[in-house]
């Protein structure tokens, strides 16, 4: 007999995650396991339950879903991610499953089955919500070669964080994060932080406030 798989629910709003959770209990072969209601918590419940998937928010305060993808697969290079979302353009997808997500649904969607997404990610295939249409292979500004950890930095900036709160979120020095973020800047060219801002917005690389 296989066992069930095992399932992490990262969302910060608890009716949310209460409703994914009674959807799937009911579903034979999954079993959650977890419940994490911030990116900092999901990556700190994964290094404890190491579950085989974990449903991601994208929208959560601290480390949001992407960033807490990229800090998990660091440690648990085999777990499922998929990311649950309320932006449709194709940056933000490319930008979820170029941090590693397996999978990219839209929030909103009512008909989306998570239950067949969690399986079939569970097997190894990649899920990405049928609404989206965009290629994914379309080269833009954000195709700078950043390195993951600039564009977590990239992206905390563009949310207003400090150069402290940075380094507290992320467990770097001050001096490390202030390093990464001239890089940054003399990579991409850019002279203020609100170009910073700007470009991260625009690149899908954080949200709109």
């Amino acid at each position: 007999m296989t066992s069930d798989i095992r399932v992490l629910l990262a969302d910060d709003h608890s009716l949310v995650r209460r409703g994914f959770r009674r959807l799937l209990d009911d579903e034979p072969g999954i079993q959650v396991v977890g419940e994490a209601c911030s990116g900092t918590e999901a990556i700190e419940l994964t290094r404890k339950i190491r579950p085989d998937i974990i449903i991601m928010d994208m929208s959560m305060p601290g480390l949001n879903g992407t960033q807490a993808t990229i800090e998990i697969l660091k440690f648990l290079p085999g777990v499922g991610i998929i990311i649950l979302s309320m932006y449709e353009e194709a940056n933000y997808v490319r930008n979820a499953m170029r941090a590693g997500a397996r999978g990219y649904l839209l929030k909103n969607a009512s008909e989306v089955d998570l239950a067949a997404a969690i399986k079939d990610v569970a097997r190894g295939k990649k899920v990405v919500d049928p609404k989206l249409q965009h290629p994914l292979d379309i080269k833009t500004e954000s195709d700078v070669d950043l390195t993951p950890r600039e564009r977590q930095i990239l992206q905390l900036i563009a949310e207003a964080k400090s150069t402290r709160e940075i380094a507290a979120l992320l467990e770097l020095s001050v001096n490390t994060v202030a390093v990464h973020r001239a890089n940054i800047m003399d990579r991409l060219n850019l002279h203020k932080t609100a170009e910073l801002v700007l470009y991260a917005i625009r690149n899908g690389i954080a949200q709109v406030p």
